[in-house]
Protein backbone atom coordinates (compact mmCIF):
# COMPACT_ATOMS: atom_id res chain seq x y z
CA UNK A 1 0.00 0.00 0.00
CA UNK A 2 2.80 2.26 0.94
CA UNK A 3 5.26 1.47 -2.13
CA UNK A 4 2.04 2.41 -4.34
CA UNK A 5 1.31 5.51 -3.04
CA UNK A 6 4.95 6.03 -2.85
CA UNK A 7 5.03 5.75 -6.38
CA UNK A 8 2.21 7.49 -7.27
CA UNK A 9 3.38 10.68 -5.55
CA UNK A 10 6.77 10.33 -7.09
CA UNK A 11 4.36 10.13 -10.85
CA UNK A 12 2.95 13.06 -9.82
CA UNK A 13 5.95 15.05 -9.15
CA UNK A 14 7.12 13.93 -12.87
CA UNK A 15 4.83 16.06 -14.20
CA UNK A 16 3.76 19.95 -14.36
CA UNK A 17 0.91 20.83 -16.33
CA UNK A 18 0.59 18.25 -19.62
CA UNK A 19 4.46 18.15 -19.35
CA UNK A 20 6.43 14.91 -18.24
CA UNK A 21 9.65 15.72 -16.58
CA UNK A 22 12.32 13.97 -17.70
CA UNK A 23 16.69 14.32 -16.96
CA UNK A 24 18.53 17.55 -15.46
CA UNK A 25 20.29 18.98 -17.97
CA UNK A 26 21.25 22.61 -16.20
CA UNK A 27 21.78 23.76 -13.10
CA UNK A 28 22.39 27.09 -11.48
CA UNK A 29 22.33 28.88 -7.97
CA UNK A 30 18.46 30.30 -8.61
CA UNK A 31 17.12 27.62 -11.57
CA UNK A 32 17.69 23.89 -12.88
CA UNK A 33 16.46 23.39 -16.05
CA UNK A 34 15.23 19.54 -17.14
CA UNK A 35 14.01 18.12 -20.08
CA UNK A 36 10.65 17.40 -20.99
CA UNK A 37 8.13 16.13 -23.15
CA UNK A 38 4.77 17.11 -23.89
CA UNK A 39 1.94 14.47 -23.39
CA UNK A 40 -0.46 16.07 -25.48
CA UNK A 41 1.88 16.89 -28.97
CA UNK A 42 4.82 14.37 -27.76
CA UNK A 43 7.06 17.53 -28.67
CA UNK A 44 10.07 17.79 -26.13
CA UNK A 45 10.53 21.19 -24.58
CA UNK A 46 13.17 22.43 -21.78
CA UNK A 47 11.94 23.43 -18.56
CA UNK A 48 13.56 25.92 -16.23
CA UNK A 49 12.41 25.26 -12.53
CA UNK A 50 12.73 28.67 -10.37
CA UNK A 51 12.76 28.35 -6.55
CA UNK A 52 10.82 31.23 -5.41
CA UNK A 53 11.89 31.88 -2.16
CA UNK A 54 15.28 32.17 -3.23
CA UNK A 55 14.24 34.62 -5.95
CA UNK A 56 12.91 36.95 -3.74
CA UNK A 57 15.76 36.49 -0.81
CA UNK A 58 18.13 37.35 -3.85
CA UNK A 59 15.71 40.47 -5.09
CA UNK A 60 15.48 38.83 -8.58
CA UNK A 61 11.67 38.61 -8.81
CA UNK A 62 11.64 41.66 -11.14
CA UNK A 63 14.46 40.66 -13.20
CA UNK A 64 12.90 36.77 -13.62
CA UNK A 65 9.75 38.50 -14.62
CA UNK A 66 10.75 41.38 -17.20
CA UNK A 67 13.23 38.28 -18.30
CA UNK A 68 9.62 36.17 -18.93
CA UNK A 69 7.70 39.24 -20.46
CA UNK A 70 10.40 39.74 -22.74
CA UNK A 71 10.47 36.82 -24.49
CA UNK A 72 6.53 36.79 -24.58
CA UNK A 73 7.15 39.81 -26.65
CA UNK A 74 9.41 37.95 -29.09
CA UNK A 75 8.88 35.07 -31.81
CA UNK A 76 11.57 34.61 -33.97
CA UNK A 77 12.84 31.61 -35.97
CA UNK A 78 16.67 32.47 -34.34
CA UNK A 79 15.31 33.45 -30.70
CA UNK A 80 14.31 30.71 -28.04
CA UNK A 81 10.80 30.28 -27.90
CA UNK A 82 9.04 30.81 -24.49
CA UNK A 83 5.93 28.44 -24.54
CA UNK A 84 4.55 29.02 -21.57
CA UNK A 85 4.85 30.10 -17.79
CA UNK A 86 2.99 28.10 -14.79
CA UNK A 87 3.60 28.47 -10.95
CA UNK A 88 2.80 26.37 -8.07
CA UNK A 89 3.02 27.41 -4.22
CA UNK A 90 7.39 27.23 -4.05
CA UNK A 91 8.57 27.12 -8.07
CA UNK A 92 7.98 28.71 -10.87
CA UNK A 93 8.12 26.70 -14.03
CA UNK A 94 9.04 28.32 -17.44
CA UNK A 95 8.74 26.31 -20.48
CA UNK A 96 10.98 27.03 -23.25
CA UNK A 97 12.16 25.77 -26.78
CA UNK A 98 14.21 22.65 -26.42
CA UNK A 99 17.61 23.22 -28.51
CA UNK A 100 19.76 20.38 -28.67
CA UNK A 101 22.88 21.60 -31.08
CA UNK A 102 24.49 23.03 -27.91
CA UNK A 103 26.74 26.67 -27.86
CA UNK A 104 28.29 28.75 -30.32
CA UNK A 105 31.40 29.07 -27.67
CA UNK A 106 31.64 25.25 -27.25
CA UNK A 107 32.13 24.79 -30.98
CA UNK A 108 34.83 27.70 -31.53
CA UNK A 109 36.30 26.51 -28.28
CA UNK A 110 37.10 23.19 -29.70
CA UNK A 111 37.54 23.49 -33.49
CA UNK A 112 39.38 27.44 -33.47
CA UNK A 113 37.53 29.84 -35.77
CA UNK A 114 34.64 28.87 -38.67
CA UNK A 115 34.92 29.13 -41.81
CA UNK A 116 34.15 32.50 -43.49
CA UNK A 117 30.51 31.33 -45.26
CA UNK A 118 29.51 29.57 -41.97
CA UNK A 119 30.38 32.37 -40.19
CA UNK A 120 28.29 34.79 -41.97
CA UNK A 121 25.67 32.80 -42.15
CA UNK A 122 25.44 32.73 -38.22
CA UNK A 123 25.63 36.73 -38.74
CA UNK A 124 23.09 36.71 -40.69
CA UNK A 125 20.72 34.66 -38.38
CA UNK A 126 22.05 36.62 -35.48
CA UNK A 127 21.29 40.48 -37.32
CA UNK A 128 17.42 39.21 -38.04
CA UNK A 129 17.14 37.91 -34.93
CA UNK A 130 18.25 41.11 -33.01
CA UNK A 131 16.86 43.44 -35.50
CA UNK A 132 13.14 42.30 -34.89
CA UNK A 133 14.14 42.37 -31.03
CA UNK A 134 14.59 45.93 -31.89
CA UNK A 135 11.69 46.60 -33.53
CA UNK A 136 9.48 45.16 -30.59
CA UNK A 137 11.38 47.39 -28.73
CA UNK A 138 13.59 45.34 -26.75
CA UNK A 139 17.55 45.45 -26.24
CA UNK A 140 19.21 42.20 -25.34
CA UNK A 141 22.28 44.15 -23.55
CA UNK A 142 24.10 40.91 -23.30
CA UNK A 143 24.55 38.98 -26.63
CA UNK A 144 27.57 36.93 -26.25
CA UNK A 145 28.60 33.33 -27.89
CA UNK A 146 27.72 31.59 -25.02
CA UNK A 147 24.28 32.94 -25.39
CA UNK A 148 23.93 31.44 -28.88
CA UNK A 149 22.41 28.46 -29.80
CA UNK A 150 22.03 25.91 -32.38
CA UNK A 151 19.33 23.49 -33.34
CA UNK A 152 19.72 20.15 -34.65
CA UNK A 153 19.55 21.67 -38.05
CA UNK A 154 22.68 24.36 -37.46
CA UNK A 155 20.38 26.98 -36.83
CA UNK A 156 21.60 29.89 -34.55
CA UNK A 157 18.86 30.59 -31.26
CA UNK A 158 19.79 33.86 -29.25
CA UNK A 159 18.68 32.84 -25.55
CA UNK A 160 19.28 34.34 -22.26
CA UNK A 161 17.16 37.62 -21.82
CA UNK A 162 18.24 38.29 -18.23
CA UNK A 163 19.61 41.38 -18.73
CA UNK A 164 17.38 42.29 -21.57
CA UNK A 165 15.87 46.02 -21.83
CA UNK A 166 12.54 47.74 -22.96
CA UNK A 167 12.38 50.36 -24.50
CA UNK A 168 9.89 51.98 -21.78
CA UNK A 169 13.00 51.59 -19.61
CA UNK A 170 14.82 54.55 -21.11
CA UNK A 171 14.90 57.68 -19.03
CA UNK A 172 13.85 61.19 -20.42
CA UNK A 173 16.64 61.74 -22.59
CA UNK A 174 15.86 58.44 -24.39
CA UNK A 175 18.74 56.46 -23.10
CA UNK A 176 19.16 53.83 -21.15
CA UNK A 177 21.68 53.93 -18.18
CA UNK A 178 22.16 50.81 -16.72
CA UNK A 179 26.15 49.15 -16.79
CA UNK A 180 25.74 45.53 -17.91
CA UNK A 181 26.76 43.17 -19.93
CA UNK A 182 30.13 40.90 -20.12
CA UNK A 183 33.06 43.37 -20.55
CA UNK A 184 34.76 41.99 -23.78
CA UNK A 185 31.61 42.48 -25.83
CA UNK A 186 30.41 45.84 -23.92
CA UNK A 187 30.30 48.79 -26.08
CA UNK A 188 32.47 51.83 -25.32
CA UNK A 189 29.42 54.25 -24.83
CA UNK A 190 28.13 51.71 -21.94
CA UNK A 191 31.11 51.80 -20.17
CA UNK A 192 31.34 55.13 -19.64
CA UNK A 193 28.06 55.24 -18.00
CA UNK A 194 27.10 58.19 -19.51
CA UNK A 195 23.48 56.64 -20.82
CA UNK A 196 23.07 54.81 -24.55
CA UNK A 197 21.57 53.63 -27.07
CA UNK A 198 20.22 49.94 -26.63
CA UNK A 199 20.12 49.15 -30.23
CA UNK A 200 23.93 50.29 -31.17
CA UNK A 201 25.22 48.79 -27.71
CA UNK A 202 23.40 45.47 -28.98
CA UNK A 203 25.27 45.55 -32.62
CA UNK A 204 28.66 46.34 -31.13
CA UNK A 205 27.93 42.98 -29.32
CA UNK A 206 27.29 41.68 -32.60
CA UNK A 207 30.46 42.73 -34.13
CA UNK A 208 32.61 41.40 -31.67
CA UNK A 209 30.73 38.31 -31.83
CA UNK A 210 32.08 38.76 -35.64
CA UNK A 211 34.98 39.20 -35.23
CA UNK A 212 35.46 35.58 -32.60
CA UNK A 213 33.86 33.62 -35.28
CA UNK A 214 36.13 34.56 -37.69
CA UNK A 215 39.25 34.75 -35.90
CA UNK A 216 38.75 31.94 -33.09
CA UNK A 217 39.61 34.63 -30.06
CA UNK A 218 38.04 38.14 -28.84
CA UNK A 219 39.44 41.59 -30.50
CA UNK A 220 39.50 43.12 -26.98
CA UNK A 221 41.64 41.20 -24.47
CA UNK A 222 43.17 42.13 -21.07
CA UNK A 223 43.74 40.98 -17.06
CA UNK A 224 43.21 44.08 -16.16
CA UNK A 225 39.27 45.42 -16.48
CA UNK A 226 40.89 49.35 -16.50
CA UNK A 227 43.08 48.32 -19.52
CA UNK A 228 40.40 46.12 -21.39
CA UNK A 229 38.52 48.69 -21.22
CA UNK A 230 40.82 51.23 -22.57
CA UNK A 231 41.66 49.39 -25.72
CA UNK A 232 37.54 49.25 -26.22
CA UNK A 233 37.49 52.27 -26.02
CA UNK A 234 39.87 53.07 -28.28
CA UNK A 235 38.55 50.63 -30.56
CA UNK A 236 42.52 48.87 -30.34
CA UNK A 237 42.18 45.62 -31.96
CA UNK A 238 43.76 44.15 -35.40
CA UNK A 239 42.26 41.80 -37.60
CA UNK A 240 44.04 38.79 -38.56
CA UNK A 241 45.21 38.84 -42.20
CA UNK A 242 42.90 35.88 -42.93
CA UNK A 243 40.10 37.51 -42.71
CA UNK A 244 38.62 38.79 -46.25
CA UNK A 245 38.96 42.65 -47.07
CA UNK A 246 34.89 42.41 -47.07
CA UNK A 247 34.79 41.43 -43.57
CA UNK A 248 37.50 43.80 -42.16
CA UNK A 249 35.80 46.54 -43.41
CA UNK A 250 32.15 45.53 -42.28
CA UNK A 251 33.53 44.67 -38.73
CA UNK A 252 35.53 48.13 -38.82
CA UNK A 253 32.48 50.19 -38.92
CA UNK A 254 30.36 48.44 -35.86
CA UNK A 255 33.08 48.41 -34.28
CA UNK A 256 33.22 52.21 -33.94
CA UNK A 257 33.74 53.27 -30.77
CA UNK A 258 31.53 56.58 -31.88
CA UNK A 259 27.75 55.25 -31.62
CA UNK A 260 26.79 58.65 -33.75
CA UNK A 261 28.94 57.09 -36.94
CA UNK A 262 28.90 53.23 -36.06
CA UNK A 263 27.19 51.39 -38.71
CA UNK A 264 23.15 50.91 -38.00
CA UNK A 265 21.16 47.61 -38.61
CA UNK A 266 19.11 49.19 -41.68
CA UNK A 267 22.77 50.30 -43.53
CA UNK A 268 24.37 46.92 -42.58
CA UNK A 269 21.69 44.80 -44.71
CA UNK A 270 22.76 46.36 -47.42
CA UNK A 271 26.72 45.76 -47.07
CA UNK A 272 28.03 43.45 -49.75
CA UNK A 273 29.96 41.37 -47.38
CA UNK A 274 27.06 40.54 -45.58
CA UNK A 275 24.39 40.32 -48.53
CA UNK A 276 25.93 37.32 -49.77
CA UNK A 277 23.74 34.27 -49.67
CA UNK A 278 21.53 36.00 -47.20
CA UNK A 279 17.85 34.87 -46.63
CA UNK A 280 15.54 36.79 -45.34
CA UNK A 281 13.55 34.95 -42.52
CA UNK A 282 9.90 33.74 -43.24
CA UNK A 283 7.85 33.15 -40.45
CA UNK A 284 4.04 33.75 -38.98
CA UNK A 285 3.83 35.69 -35.32
CA UNK A 286 1.23 34.10 -33.14
CA UNK A 287 1.05 37.05 -31.05
CA UNK A 288 1.04 36.82 -27.14
CA UNK A 289 -0.46 39.95 -25.52
CA UNK A 290 -1.38 38.11 -22.35
CA UNK A 291 0.65 38.35 -19.59
CA UNK A 292 -1.91 36.61 -17.20
CA UNK A 293 -0.25 33.45 -17.32
CA UNK A 294 3.15 35.34 -15.42
CA UNK A 295 0.49 36.81 -12.51
CA UNK A 296 -0.20 33.82 -12.00
CA UNK A 297 3.40 31.99 -11.73
CA UNK A 298 4.51 35.10 -9.82
CA UNK A 299 1.52 34.15 -7.33
CA UNK A 300 0.49 31.53 -5.22
CA UNK A 301 -1.37 29.69 -7.61
CA UNK A 302 -0.89 26.04 -7.86
CA UNK A 303 -0.08 24.38 -11.10
CA UNK A 304 -2.62 21.32 -12.00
Amino acid sequence: MYKARRQASLKVRRRVGKYELGRTIGEGTFAKVRFAKDTESGDHVAIKILDKAKVQKHGLVEQIRREICTMKLIQHPNVVRLHEVMGSKARIFIVLEYVTGGELHDIIAAHGSLKEDEARRYFQQLINAVDYCHSRGVYHRDLKLENLLLDTAGNLKVSDFGLSAISEQAKADGLLHTTCGTPNYVAPEVIEDKGYDGAFADLWSCGVILFVMLAGYLPFEDDNVSALYKKISGAQFTCPSWFSDGAKRLIHRILDPNPSTRITIPQLLKDPWFKKGYKPPVFHEKYQTSLDDVDAAFGDSEVS
